[in-house]
């Protein structure tokens, strides 16, 4: 099927996927021949950049295991076998997909335009008032998907507005999270192919110079969408990292002003999430990361945690006032 064709089936079925050029973050790339790939493993850490391309288009990133050895996942963010718990599914699921028929600029560029949002009535079909009484506590859930005081469009709008500031798109801040996502999905599969005693056990990964450490957990039953699509959720994913002394010292000396209780909400928004995966795939569908709750993923923790801006360009992009951003409520709609 030709490019051509298949963007005309996708725009009219609802949804068109996003690509290369929705990226504005390029991954360094590797010859394959010096990758490390799992299930083979190194004693030592190979020193190569993490994420990387390579093999024409294959995505890895690094990863250490329990016996402390050092291997490349290929996680790479694409569209895979159906993603479906309550049919037993455990493919990748649609990682690509973008909502063209509500949000054709964000499907095609990967960033909204407030003219965009500000015109959407609907959103797969639901009203975004329905949508908003369904995502705010106590709607579909108890913790609910937005803050009481904020609606669907609000934040979507103000994350927008952030993402655009710090000179990144929605899939920038998805791919490090699928990069995740996917390389769990590595180890569950390899996993239920061998014997206990062969099993791989991943506990960190490196992104753009960062160790980062991590932690998932299931739960019983699954969270329905708010959404009129397939996503589900019943995994809590939990990333974190040390700060860099260079970040300790920015923070420092730019938010001194802080209490110690402020401080470290502030360091822990800058180096720590926890959320479910439906979140990774309402993020390139919709430009959603959820408001705030205990699920929220921030864009500002997302560019911080995988290194995608520095700690001054965060600084910068939040105006000053990083504590005074992650604490504030999104209740401006879109105008």
């Amino acid at each position: 099927m030709t490019k051509t064709i298949l963007t005309l089936v996708l725009l009219l079925s609802g949804y068109f996927l996003h690509g290369q050029d929705s990226y504005n973050v390029q991954l360094p790339t590797v010859s394959y021949e010096k990758l490390i790939k799992a299930p083979a493993s190194a004693d030592e850490n190979p020193g190569l950049p993490s994420p990387v391309v390579s093999d024409g288009s294959r995505e890895f990133i690094l990863f250490k295991t329990a016996a402390n050895k050092y291997a490349c996942l290929d996680v790479t963010v694409e569209n895979g076998e159906p993603f479906d718990y309550k049919l037993g599914l455990s493919g990748k699921g649609n990682q690509l997909k973008a909502d063209s028929e509500d949000f054709p600029h964000f499907a095609e560029t990967g960033i909204h335009t407030t003219e965009e949002l500000a015109n959407a009535k609907t959103i797969t079909g639901l009203s975004v008032a329905k949508i908003t009484v369904d995502a705010r506590p106590w709607g579909s859930s108890g913790v609910g998907f937005v803050a009481g005081d904020e609606t669907i469009m609000s934040v979507i709008w103000a994350d927008n507005q952030t993402v655009e500031k710090l000179g990144l798109t929605h899939p920038d801040m998805a791919r490090p999270l699928f990069h995740f996502w996917n390389a769990i999905h590595y180890q569950e599969k390899y996993n239920a192919e061998q014997e206990p005693d062969s099993s791989l056990q991943l506990v960190s990964f490196f992104y753009n110079g960062k160790e980062l450490q991590f932690r998932v957990q299931g739960s019983r039953g699954w969270q329905e969408s708010i959404f009129n699509d397939e996503i589900l959720g019943t995994g809590h994913l939990e990333i974190w990292r040390e700060l860099t002394p260079l970040e300790q010292r920015f923070l420092d000396e730019k938010y001194k002003h802080l209490t110690g209780e402020q401080m470290e909400r502030l360091k822990k928004e800058l180096s720590y999430l926890h959320t479910g995966e439906m979140v990774l795939f309402y993020i390139n569908r919709y430009g959603f990361y959820e408001g705030h709750n205990e699920y929220r993923v921030d864009p500002v923790t997302v560019a911080s945690l995988f290194g995608l801006k520095s700690i001054n360009e965060l600084h910068q992009a939040a105006n000053g006032d990083l504590y005074g951003y992650f604490i504030a409520h999104f209740t401006e709609n879109p105008e």
